[in-house]
C-alpha cells in the first residue's frame, strides 16, 4: 500500500491539534419550516449516548464526544478525523417554546426541532366597527332645557 507524504498537511494537523485544545465546532444547518425551526448538525462517528443537549433560558447548548478507538498493537498510518469534544451554542431569542424541543440522531446527523411558541405565531386581528354612542341629546321644546 502506497501512502503519499504531504509535510504541509501533517504540519497543519499538528498546528491545529496544538492550538485547538478546547471543544471543536460542529457544522450546522438551521432553517425555519412552518411553525418550527430545524437544526441539523453533522456528527459522524459520535456515539449517540455522548450527545448532550441543554436549554438554559434562551441558550441552546449541544455537546458531543468522539472517542478514539485503539487496539493493542495498532499503529496509525493516517489519522485525519478529529476526536474529542464538540460544542455548539445557539441563542434562541424570544418566541420559542423551549418545553417542546425534540432531538433525534440518524446516520451521523443530529436533528433538533425547535417549535415556535403559540404567542409568536402569526395571527389575524379582527377589526370591529365602533358603535356610535347610544346616548343622544334631546332638546325639550317647552322648557328649553337639555336632557340626556
Amino acid at each position: 500500500m502506497a501512502l503519499n507524504f504531504d509535510p504541509f498537511r501533517d504540519l497543519d494537523r499538528m498546528t491545529d491539534s496544538l492550538l485547538r485544545q478546547g471543544p471543536r465546532l460542529m457544522p450546522v444547518d438551521l432553517f425555519r419550516d412552518g411553525d418550527h425551526y430545524v437544526l441539523s448538525a453533522d456528527l459522524p462517528g459520535v456515539d449517540p449516548g455522548s450527545v448532550d443537549i441543554d436549554v438554559d433560558g434562551q441558550l441552546l447548548t449541544i455537546r458531543a464526544e468522539r472517542t478514539l478507538t485503539a487496539g493493542d498493537g495498532m499503529k496509525w498510518l493516517s489519522r485525519e478525523r478529529m476526536t474529542g469534544s464538540f460544542l455548539r451554542q445557539i441563542s434562541l431569542g424570544q418566541g420559542i417554546d423551549t418545553e417542546r424541543i425534540e432531538a433525534s440522531y440518524t446516520n451521523g446527523v443530529l436533528t433538533v426541532t425547535i417549535p415556535v411558541s403559540e404567542r409568536a405565531k402569526p395571527r389575524k386581528i379582527e377589526v370591529s366597527l365602533a358603535n356610535e354612542p347610544q346616548d343622544t341629546l334631546q332638546v325639550s321644546e317647552t322648557q328649553g332645557a337639555v336632557a340626556s
